[in-house]
């Protein structure tokens, strides 16, 4: 690799810009609107062929039956290998593959993957648990290159029987932490098998796993167990699915006809396989994850397999395991089928029928001997059964509400069933029906399923819809005759709160202190209210309630609960003082024992209320108001953080306001919104939240042509970076910091363009510095971050070399103006330059090992790039690096061939710009090596 002289090419930002613009094309009305469908029509069509192929019936002519997944061993798995050699002509149009014609599920429906956060959450246990690992077979890991094809075939087939016969490994004595990892590391070996095309050991895995769902030892965490599997499964059956339609056009007319013979071939390969799995839970739950792929055998197929299927978790003893692999079919039919309503129907009929076995020997003796009460256990078919009624009501008409009561009465108001029903039916349905359900409600066993639970659900119903109105003084008062006998506090609260917002709605000033007297009541013996308040939302304006009877002592009783902040910003001192006391109360709550979730929680709440504060145009007062914020809430960071947020919005609409009358108080008052940041940013324990807003904070200070305060602020950050842990926690999770810190220093150079060089400090003072502090970093062995750092590092100073800079600050003078293109800053920049090329060129010297071929093979052509869009490759030097690094990127074959073409293409289209013919010469001497 040879030396260089960096020279950056002279740039003409405004030509460029006026070339990059769509041409404007004259579309006649109705021919042409942005949202309507693209469609793609085969104007040719040819037999698929290839060196060496046979026919494509299904039959064959080889002697020896070959097993298609054990072709993988030799590197022709078919999945593969029909992807590889797909009719060139058929490609896919702009759609998802996964779109299926008979989808008809809308936004209005809830997804799963809004449910899986809650479940987790809510089902948890301190019970240590255990799980069996996949541990890889050494069978046949002797056999020579020579081996013959039966001898493949046979070690493929052991390898599926060896998860039969003891190639796993149970881990004991697991934490709920332990155990959730250890399922994420399976999934993760999951996607790795399939991406290294290992599809027997997805298979295996997938097997594995679903065999943990007939395992229900530590029974209360079993719905978190199912969310966390069924995770794993959807991502073996999105995978499989995607795989056998790759090179295929999903039209709203795509046909099984349309699919080949090898294709069908795979997947009726991977069902057989599946077929042969000898476990019922483990065999459906498999065959479940991948029922789309029957799209690609017949027109017929999904809607004969639901109903087989259905059948099958009749075969399922445990009422628990069974309810959940039907919410699990159901799961996949809404996502294939939707339609398909008779098997959604048939599950949770089905589940009625054998709904006794809850209270059978089986069932009460393993209750007893994990110490679970049955009301317990009870809430663990909630989210199953939720979901199934959820995918059945979705759309449905009222008559199936009627038909749903109407089975629950049969079964004599099980209150978990009609708790279920309540959750899924549509609120205006359950609304008109409310007295109706209160009379199963007080009809209901209360032995197994709380009353208080089912007026809670009542009641969140009539929240979304109103009741008739000649029924709704009864309603309260049935509802509240069995809220008041609550002696739990946190049952009482979890009740009381749905039905505050129900009496506020349809009731008076009298109603509702009745009924805010009774909350005081239970709340305050023991002072039960300080749990109490993660639970309580307030349903209407905090404005109106400061003038109900009972505000005061619902405010003392309630200092440490949740307000809504009322939708308009307001300024009105009443207001202000409440919730500045209600929320330093909350604050003042927090101590070492507070869950991070609850702080996030209150940090959130106290964001809200500090944002609907707004005193206009008086800037000091909302300034000073800040102020008072920031010492009341000092133990919550994101609250500091929006504070900090606030006030540089502040100063820049101060800056806003004022232009053009930039006086002496305007100019006072934006030093003190900078030095409120630059006071408080130190005090963030989040390293890149300080570094962020000293950028941001510097950023504001610049444009307010606070100089010497935006210097402080940029020195602040630099100085900073050398502090950046090599891991941070991101939502509980440890994950490396350096693609935050690349993030933040390519804003960070985007800044310092603009930023002039301080009179005392020096040419690039602070690009120097923070050069230095890049050199001097830690980085990971494994990463090229810090080139691509300095590749950033040149894109900076080449635009620091033109005439005019891309972009400037008003009022602020940057250095193209200070130094007018002086020959002695060039200089400067360019020995800069060098010092940057020559550490990427070390580190490409570097990566010159065989295990790391194919990443200098990137970051050449990376730094190519960068070369190409920058540099001024006249110059000989240069021009010749760039040849270097376009050979370079090749010579080991790891070069993607199609960016190399690519590149190239572009480069030869540069060149018929009369500025850009040195790009003639420059294509000639940039070959394309193939790979054969």
């Amino acid at each position: 690799m040879c030396g260089s002289q960096w020279h950056a090419r002279s740039r003409n930002y405004t030509s460029e810009f006026e070339s990059c613009r769509l041409e404007p094309v004259s579309v006649e009305f109705g021919d042409y609107h942005p949202l309507k469908p693209i469609t793609v029509t085969e104007s040719k069509t040819k037999k698929m062929g290839r060196k060496g192929s046979t026919s494509s019936t299904s039959s064959s002519s080889s002697s020896s039956m070959m097993d298609p997944l054990s072709s993988v061993l030799d590197g022709t798995d078919p999945l593969s290998l029909f992807a590889a050699t797909s009719d060139p002509v058929i490609t896919a149009v702009n759609m998802k593959r996964d779109k299926d014609d008979s989808l008809a599920v809308g936004s209005d429906f809830e997804p799963w993957s809004s449910k899986r956060g809650e479940i987790l959450a809510r089902y948890t246990t301190t019970e240590k648990l255990s799980i069996n690992l996949y541990t890889s077979s050494e069978k046949g890991k002797t056999s020579t290159p020579g081996s013959a094809v039966s001898e493949k075939v046979r070690t493929r087939l052991e390898e599926l029987d060896d998860l039969e016969e003891g190639s796993q490994k149970e881990l004991l004595n697991l934490t709920q932490q332990d155990y959730m990892n250890r399922i994420e590391d399976l999934n993760q070996s999951l996607k790795d098998a399939w991406a290294s095309d290992q599809k027997v050991k997805a298979l295996k895995i997938v097997i594995q796993c679903s065999k943990l769902l007939s395992d229900t030892t530590v029974i209360q965490f079993y719905p978190s167990k199912f969310v966390l599997i069924t995770d794993i499964l959807d991502t073996f059956g999105k995978t499989e699915c995607n795989m056998l339609g790759s090179g295929f056009v999903f039209t709203d007319n795509f046909t099984p006809e349309s699919v080949n013979d090898t294709a069908k071939e795979t997947c009726l390969n991977w069902f057989f396989k599946i077929a042969s799995i000898r476990e019922l839970i483990s065999r459906l739950y498999v065959e479940a994850a991948i029922l789309k792929c029957n799209k690609f055998l017949s027109k017929t197929g999904i809607s004969e397999c639901l109903p087989r299927l259905t059948s099958m978790i009749r075969g399922i003893g445990d009422p628990l395991v069974a309810i959940y692999a039907r919410a699990y079919l159901c799961r996949v039919g809404m996502e294939v089928a939707p339609h398909l309503k008779e098997s959604l129907n048939k599950n949770v009929f089905d589940f009625l029928l054998t709904f006794k076995q809850i209270h059978g020997d089986t069932v009460q003796n393993q209750l007893v001997v994990q110490c679970v009460e049955i009301p317990l256990y009870l809430t663990l078919y909630s989210p199953a059964i939720d979901w199934i009624l959820q995918c059945i009501a979705y759309r449905a008409p009222e008559v199936l509400l009627t038909e749903m009561m109407e089975r629950c009465r049969k079964l004599g108001n099980n209150a978990l069933l009609l708790n279920s029903v309540m959750s899924a039916f549509r609120a205006e349905f359950i609304a008109a029906r409310s007295m109706d359900f209160i009379g199963m409600i007080k009809e209901c066993d209360e032995s197994g399923f709380p009353k208080h639970l089912l007026f809670r659900s009542l009641g969140l119903n009539l929240g979304l819809a109103d009741p008739p109105e000649c029924d709704r003084l009864q309603i309260l008062n049935e509802a509240w005759k069995v809220i008041t006998k609550l002696k739990n506090p946190q049952d009482y609260i979890n009740c009381a709160e749905v039905w505050v917002e129900y009496t506020c709605r349809h009731f008076t000033k009298r109603e509702v202190n009745t009924v805010l007297a009774d909350v005081i009541k239970h709340m305050t013996p023991d002072r039960a209210f300080e749990d109490a308040y993660p639970q309580v939302k307030d349903y209407f304006s905090f404005s109106a309630l400061l003038f109900l009877g009972e505000t005061s002592g619902f405010l003392s009783v309630f200092s440490k609960m949740f307000f809504r902040h009322q939708q308009e910003a307001t300024k009105d001192p009443v207001i202000l003082n409440a919730l500045l006391h209600v929320c330093k109360t909350m604050h003042d709550s927090v101590n070492a024992l507070t869950l991070e979730d609850e702080k996030r929680t209150l940090a959130s709440l106290i964001n809200g209320f500090i944002k609907m504060v707004s005193f206009g145009r008086d800037f000091e007062q909302q300034l000073s108001f800040y102020v008072e914020a920031r010492s009341m809430f000092c133990n919550l960071e994101p609250v500091l953080v929006q504070l900090i947020h606030s006030v540089n919005q502040l100063a820049m609409e101060t800056r806003k306001v004022m232009k053009g009358n930039h006086s002496r108080k305007t100019a006072a008052f934006v030093r003190a919104c900078v030095a409120f940041c630059f006071i408080t940013i130190p005090s963030l324990t989040s390293i890149f939240a300080r570094l962020n807003l000293y950028l941001n904070s510097g950023q504001v200070a610049l444009a307010n042509q606070c100089l010497s305060q935006a210097d402080a602020f940029f020195k602040a950050a630099v100085s900073l970076v050398p502090e950046v842990p090599k891991m941070i926690n991101i939502d509980g999770k440890m994950r490396p910091s350096e693609p935050f810190l690349l993030e933040f220093l390519c804003n960070f150079f985007s800044t310092l363009l603009i930023v002039p060089d301080h009179p005392e400090q020096g040419v690039l003072f602070l690009v120097r510095g923070l050069l230095n502090v890049i050199q001097d970093y830690t980085w990971e062995d494994n990463s090229d971050d810090k080139v691509r750092i300095y590749s950033n590092v040149l894109h900076l100073l080449s635009a620091m070399t033109q005439e005019t800079y891309i972009y400037h600050i008003d009022k602020v003078d940057s250095n193209d103006t200070l130094y007018g293109g002086d020959s002695k800053f060039l200089a400067e920049i360019n020995k800069l330059c060098e010092t940057v090329i020559a550490q990427i060129l070390e580190h490409l010297k570097i990566l010159g090992q065989e295990e790391t071929l194919k990443r200098q093979s990137q970051l050449a052509l990376y730094f190519f790039n960068s070369i190409l869009a920058h540099g001024d490759l006249r110059n000989n030097k240069l021009n010749q690096l760039s040849v270097n690094l376009w050979n370079l990127a090749q010579k080991h074959g790891f070069a993607d061939t199609k960016t190399m073409v690519k590149t190239l293409d572009y480069i030869k289209r540069q060149s018929k710009q009369p500025e850009m013919s040195h790009f003639i010469e420059l294509a000639l001497r940039l070959p394309l090596q193939s790979r054969t």
